[in-house]
């Protein structure tokens, strides 16, 4: 199947909530989504609507598996931020509405039960925006095994500690790290002192104060405020959802706690967060998994990453978010697997799913031992570091500071200290 650009920029709206033909009823091929839609964690599927609004519109002809056409159904469902919500509807998705394939994103409160539900119901599924780590060790994996039905695409920890690390190196600091790991999933990944962030901190002479795991929702940071302090820490990272980063941020200011180096993962990545920290926003770092700067080109609509920022700014009048690209390459790769299957099964699907070698709009995904030298099922695609600058279109522009990890992809600039 080859979708044309302009066709669907052209239909996007007519098709996007037209019916299926009827004649297609019967040989209809129906794709789940699992994102959070509401909650806490809703900045992650802020966009997924506008992207499922133009997949409507690629797949409005069709897919051809083994020579047959199908239509395609996408049903979108709503995790609302919960991993118990996320799984109920994932069973749903399974057993009710007999979904071919399942795609999930969203940090691993959505991903990761989703995820479970698929490989529980030998369903196929394909995950993304969870650092690999967390979501195939936080399902309890086993590299020498892996898993038989769900397949995942994103960075690692390892990409993060390179884009973090060589970002710090370049800057002037007494290399004294806080630390701010949650009790959830990535938390519990990156804290890991085996596979998380403190091996390669000491490894390249950086020392790490962790105050121990807190609860999402914490509405005190007084502890882990008052640890950084006696350490004398002047680089602060972690994990963090967006709520606890504000109330953070707002106490650590309050109580004259001032790092010259705040880089967050999760927590910082939207614009609509550094927006709502006013002056506390300007200067923070956090990864960047996906950008206008990205030089990658969709198989679908041949946007290229601009192009597709382009056309969600257009359409929606909001900034664009990085979750775009990644929600946008889900849909890449189930067309692909879709269009390479035997049939319209859901073990030929999965057999087509495990011998991807797609190019998409977040880079290349395959899977195999040498996509992630652990397991077969992660595909791991770049990442760097950015750093919130004020804009010019929008109050705030993420910019690119460090490149080590991704060399393909340009700096827009050095990492400033925080004034």
């Amino acid at each position: 199947m080859l979708v044309n650009r302009r066709h669907v920029l052209r239909n996007l709206s007519a098709l996007a909530a037209a019916p299926l033909p009827l004649a297609w009823a019967a040989d209809t091929v129906r794709i789940g989504y699992v994102s959070p839609q509401t909650g806490p964690l809703a900045a992650f599927g802020e966009a997924d609507k506008w992207v499922i609004q133009q997949m409507r519109a690629a797949f409005a002809n069709g897919i051809v598996i083994n020579g047959k056409r199908h239509a395609v159904d996408i049903v979108l469902r709503d995790s609302e931020s919960s991993p118990a919500r996320a799984s109920a509807v994932a069973q749903e998705l399974i057993r009710r509405d007999t979904v071919l394939l399942m795609l999930t994103a969203g940090t691993p409160e959505t991903a990761n039960p989703v995820s479970q539900a698929c490989e529980a119901e030998s369903v196929p599924c394909i995950s993304s925006v969870v650092p690999w780590q967390a979501w195939f060790y936080g399902r309890k994996g086993d590299p020498a095994r892996g898993f038989d039905w769900t397949y995942h695409m994103f960075w690692g920890l390892e990409d993060v500690f390179a884009s973090f690390l060589f970002g710090w190196l370049a800057a002037p600091t007494n290399r004294k790290v806080g630390g701010l790991f949650p009790d959830d999933g990535d938390g519990q990944a990156w804290g890991d002192k085996e596979r998380g962030f403190p091996k390669p901190m000491a490894g390249v002479g950086f020392s790490l104060t962790d105050p121990g795991r807190y609860a999402n929702g914490t509405q005190d940071f007084s502890q882990q405020i008052a640890a950084f302090k006696r350490d004398g820490c002047e680089i602060v990272t972690g994990v963090m959802i967006p709520p606890d980063a504000r109330t953070f941020l707002i106490q650590a200011r309050a109580q004259n706690f001032r790092p010259k180096i705040i880089t967050l993962g999760k927590a910082l990545l939207f614009p609509s967060t550094i927006e709502a920290l006013g002056e506390l926003g300007e200067g923070l770092s956090t990864e960047v998994w996906w950008s206008p700067s990205h030089p990658f080109s969709s198989s679908l609509t041949r946007q290229s990453a601009r192009e597709l920022v382009n056309a969600y700014e257009a359409h929606t009048q909001r900034q664009w978010t990085q979750p775009i690209g990644f929600t946008h390459a889900l849909f890449e790769v189930a067309a692909d697997a879709l269009q390479r299957a035997h049939s319209a099964t859901r073990a030929s699907v999965r057999d087509a799913v495990a011998s991807t070698n797609a190019s998409t709009i977040v880079g290349p995904v395959r899977w195999s031992s040498s996509g992630s030298g652990r397991t077969r099922n992660i595909s791991r695609t770049p990442l760097v570091l950015g750093q919130w600058v004020k804009g010019t279109k929008y109050r705030n522009d993420l910019r690119i500071v460090s490149n080590v990890a991704s060399p393909r992809i340009a700096v827009s600039g050095q990492l400033r200290l925080l004034a």
